[in-house]
């Protein structure tokens, strides 16, 4: 297996640090000065490297770009109270990638090579992460297959990168959805639990047509009824309905959002009842109706906590009460950012430094 500890870097030799304040920080549109890269051949991850941030050449006949190979995912850096920068729960996106490495054929990348490759990049670019309110260094580590060979079967070579950006907030006001009842997402036994490209392709198109009607986001219904509730668009949801925290139990038609898992935490942690179950677009609406939904937000990594405002649902607008200052959407995110900030202790082993 791969020496993690002989990771080669070639430092840029001309940083381009000076362009992050130069205007806000659009999601995804500035990157940090390197990236870390190791490829996969002959049955091993081998020549791992940190280099200067830059375009990758491929082969026309690239197996990822005509059959889909290509797995990715989300993570962010803080800056903490001590001036330090620190990972949250990385080793839970690590295991989430090789879940998603697993159903698309892919290999798997070992614990250390991830984790060493992560902090060694992040220590490098640590300057890039923004210091305004609610920013971070988000983080994308990705695999794609690299075979220049047409035929419809699993690669014999890959590479896996990671890349970063500076981000501000994602969403900077709450949102407009609607349910989804035409279009899929993904059907039970397919991978919309894995977080491989060819998902978020298809979600393109019925995104495209809500946003033209005025909305953010789709909420996902399932594949079969088009009735039960499953993501809202890069995000899983929850809802709060009679003082309970209410969200769409996992399935393989469901990706387990660490941002997910973190929330429900703490909702345990403040002593309120957490359900994790079918949820279904009428029990949404009866609930709008008697007044007992009193919350909608969704929860992810780029987004972290987003208020929902207003629901469609067959042709009507239903708005949401305003989130009192004690909403549990608003003390849930206070707490997740005081832990990812070292503002707070954190009694889960959520926070990785990443050193000097």
């Amino acid at each position: 297996m791969l020496d993690t500890l002989a990771i080669r870097t070639r430092r840029t030799t001309a940083s381009r640090l000076a362009t992050r304040d130069e205007a806000p920080l659009e999601f995804g549109k500035l990157f940090s000065d390197h990236m870390f890269v190791v490829d996969y051949r002959d049955g091993e991850w081998q020549d791992a490297q940190i280099m200067p941030f830059g375009d990758m050449p491929v082969s026309p006949a690239n197996s990822a770009l005509h059959y889909g190979q290509a797995i990715f995912e989300g993570m962010k850096a803080y800056p903490t109270d001590g001036g330090g920068v620190a990972l949250f729960r990385p080793l839970d996106n690590w295991a989430r990638l090789n879940a998603s490495a697993e159903r698309m054929c892919m290999p798997a990348i070992p614990e250390e090579l991830f984790m060493q490759g992560l902090k060694e990049l992040v220590r490098l670019d640590a300057p890039w992460v923004p210091s305004v309110p609610g920013g971070a260094l988000y983080i994308r580590p990705f695999m794609f297959a690299t075979d220049g060979m047409l035929g419809v079967r699993p690669s014999d070579t890959y590479r896996f990168a990671v890349i970063t950006c500076p981000v501000d907030l994602y969403y900077t006001k709450p949102l407009r959805v609607r349910f989804e009842q035409k279009y899929v997402r993904s059907a039970e036994g397919g991978a919309g639990f894995a977080k491989n490209a060819g998902n978020y392709g298809a979600a393109m198109y019925p995104t495209k047509l809500a946003q033209e009607e005025g909305y953010n986001q789709l909420i996902w219904t399932d594949a079969s009824e088009h009735q039960y509730v499953e993501e809202s668009g890069t995000m899983n949801i929850a809802f709060v309905i009679d003082g309970k925290l209410v969200t769409p139990a996992l399935s393989t038609s469901i990706l387990d959002g660490i941002t997910r898992r973190s929330v429900l935490q703490l909702a345990h942690d403040l002593g309120v009842p957490v359900e994790e179950r079918r949820v279904s677009s009428r029990e949404i609406i009866a609930a709008l109706e008697a007044g007992t939904l009193h919350e909608a937000f969704g929860v992810g990594t780029a987004a972290t906590i987003a208020p929902i405002a207003t629901i469609g649902y067959e042709g009507h607008d239903y708005e949401l009460p305003a989130a009192a200052p004690d909403a549990l959407s608003k003390r849930i995110g206070a707490a997740l950012g005081a832990i990812r900030t070292g503002q707070a202790p954190d009694p889960h082993g959520w926070v990785v430094p990443v050193g000097e």
